[in-house]
């Protein structure tokens, strides 16, 4: 079993709250085990008009192989509890990995153990986590950083983007597409995708993009052109790369390529074809294609990745 400890702190955010403890929650197909817990056990007030009642206090941050930290109300004004700061560090010391929903990032940043690494937050807070902790490489154009022992995402959606980026982690491809279809979300955005910001000119086309980005996910094996794409945006080529940038962070190109090397991830994972055949069935054509952008993209072979995959197991 993983053991998750969500970390409710003065003034949390539901959303935030609720992400890790739902996408981690226990049944035959999740080996986790969830433990909300405060400061001391008893009622959180939270934000949004919510209380939580915790059961736990911060002796469950030994416990725990993940600590999630939910964003919480004016984390730029002051900082968190001592024994919170302390709680965070020996948990990090003793092993446990550090992750943070939004504005979780103050949290984590207050223990330092952010210096000299990347970190995100929501983009109303990226300026002032930057200012507050000049040592942190602020990152405001992504959703989520994941510098291995510490973690850090944007805004609540993102945070369920962290949540499967770790349960790929933790479990591989299929079981993160799995959760995913359960709770009815996309099953994968890169980490490197801009989040969103505010633009003086709207952007009408947003939900049509995500239509055709997903329609795309259902034909990887075709060729799928830039002109393809554009014609099921039913925009212009031009218009279609440009916004597609915009809205992911990625070319159309480079997205369709992290798709179809994601999904030959989750082949290797869940079946015995050979590489040559997922090559073909993803849309890269060849075995020598596929070991070229899995190696580019994923710094190992199919090969190395299917045999590592298989000893997690």
């Amino acid at each position: 079993m993983h053991r998750v400890a969500v970390l409710v702190l003065e003034g949390a955010k539901p959303m935030d709250v609720g992400i890790p403890a739902q996408v981690f929650t226990t049944r035959a197909s999740m080996p986790y085990e969830v433990r909300v817990c405060g400061v001391e056990p008893g009622l959180v007030a939270g934000g949004d008009g919510l209380s939580y009642h915790v059961a736990s206090g911060l002796d469950v941050l030994g416990w725990a192989d993940i600590v999630f930290v939910p964003g919480y109300r004016f984390p730029d004004r002051e900082e968190p509890p001592r024994a919170v700061v302390d709680a965070l560090i020996g948990a990090h010391e003793r092993g446990a990995r550090l992750a943070a929903i939004s504005t979780g990032a103050f949290a984590l940043a207050a223990t330092g153990l952010l210096d000299g690494r990347r970190a995100t937050t929501h983009w109303h807070y990226t300026r002032a986590l930057a200012a507050k902790y000049p040592r942190i490489r602020v990152d405001e154009n992504v959703l989520f950083v994941d510098e291995k022992s510490v973690l850090t995402s944007a805004g609540a959606a993102s945070g369920l983007d962290l949540c499967l980026h770790v349960l790929r982690g933790d479990l591989g491809v299929a079981a993160s597409n799995h959760a995913a279809r359960r709770l009815v979300a996309a099953p994968y955005r890169s980490g490197g995708q801009a989040q969103y910001v505010p633009r003086s000119v709207p952007e009408p086309l947003g939900e049509q993009f995500a239509a055709t980005r997903e329609w795309a996910l259902h034909h990887l094996g075709e060729p799928l052109t830039l002109a393809a794409l554009a014609r099921h945006a039913a925009v212009s080529a031009r218009t279609f790369s440009r916004r597609f940038v915009e809205d992911t962070g990625y070319t159309p190109m480079q997205w369709v390529m992290r798709a179809r090397v994601d999904r030959a991830r989750e082949l290797l994972e869940r079946s015995e074809l050979s590489v040559e055949r997922i090559a073909a069935d993803v849309g890269l054509g060849t075995g020598t294609n596929l070991r070229l952008h899995f190696q580019r993209i994923l710094g190992t072979t199919p090969t190395e990745y299917r045999r590592t995959f298989s000893q997690g197991e």
